[in-house]
């Protein structure tokens, strides 16, 4: 237990927000747009399980343009 005192949450805290953002965002869009290049339900696992790095690649990658 004294390995979570050790750890700088002045510098983890932001990532972790910044992490539910983007992943909020992504599920929102992907449920709104329902097009994506690929199937809907592997994405939403991506944004899920991928952390940031999911996010991101469905912006990049899984977002069918209009």
């Amino acid at each position: 237990m004294s390995e979570l005192a050790n750890i700088p949450w002045s510098l983890v805290l932001p990532l972790l927000v910044l992490q539910l953002i983007l992943m909020v965002v992504a599920l929102v869009d992907l449920i709104r747009h329902q097009r994506t290049n690929g199937p809907f339900i592997m994405w939403i696992f991506i944004i899920l399980l991928g952390n940031i790095i999911g996010s991101v690649l469905y912006f990049v990658f899984g977002r069918k343009q209009a």
